[in-house]
């Protein structure tokens, strides 16, 4: 072999032995990485941590809350952690495509509702962490008051999406309408007479209203039709809508 012929082959062999190391480089470096994150990055944004309905609202909030649905046993836990006082409820066939699964009834999820309720566990977590992150502390840092009741329309009914012929996420008490925000000085925030107002009231009901989807599947309010002009609509379902 000549001696080109031999420095080519060095040369190729340099070139792959260098390509393996700095492909074993890039994986220790991306392993070192993945763990330094799932150590040190804050829970709201991990998803490899498990849900606290405590944390703040993060990246990783609304994939926590959606695999929810699949994890019941870690959902109650996620509840019972919060110390939130419900009746767990047996799951059951109602009607044609209505009923309860991994279904709950409460008259408080964080804030006293105006009746008790069923509802599905997810959409109760999801509730209380909007509650906890956004309608309560904006209540006391725009009012100076708090927030003493959701006042609502409720949550289960086995009825379908007006004006089709689709269920409704109501029909699997996997949404909830809410109509009123009562603090504690009996001043109502309401929906149907506060939505659009260029007041703090007004201001209000935008910002819970866009809080609100960050952490439910659809989210809806009267800017979306007529049918929503007195209460915002949140669901867990499987669709996807902000409006």
């Amino acid at each position: 072999m000549s001696d080109a012929l031999r420095y080519k082959d060095k040369m190729r062999g340099l070139r792959f032995f260098g390509a393996r190391w700095r492909l074993l480089l890039g994986l220790v470096g991306l392993g070192a990485g993945a763990w330094a994150f799932h150590t040190y990055a804050p829970p709201q944004h991990n998803p490899f941590r498990p849900l606290s309905l405590e944390d703040p609202i993060g990246f990783a909030t609304f994939d926590k809350l959606t695999d929810l649905k699949y994890e019941p046993s870690t959902c109650f836990a996620a509840l019972e952690a919060a110390a939130v006082v419900h009746t767990t409820l047996l799951d059951s066939v109602t009607g044609e495509g209505c009923g309860f699964e991994n279904a709950l009834q409460t008259r408080q999820v964080l804030t006293p509702l105006n009746d008790a309720l069923s509802m599905s566990c997810p959409l109760a977590a999801s509730l209380y962490i909007w509650e906890q992150a956004s309608a309560r502390p904006l209540a006391e840092d725009m009012f100076g008051s708090p927030l003493v009741r959701l006042e609502t329309y409720g949550t289960y009914s086995c009825r379908n999406i007006a004006g089709s012929q689709q269920r409704s996420e109501h029909a699997t008490a996997n949404a909830i309408d809410i109509a009123g925000f009562r603090l504690a000085d009996g001043r109502l925030i309401s929906v149907a007479e506060d939505w659009g107002a260029r007041s703090p009231e007004g201001r209000y009901l935008k910002r819970v209203h866009k809080a609100a989807c960050k952490l439910f599947s659809v989210t809806l309010g009267p800017d979306y039709n007529a049918a929503h002009a007195d209460h915002f609509h949140f669901d867990f379902g499987s669709g996807g809508s902000c409006r």
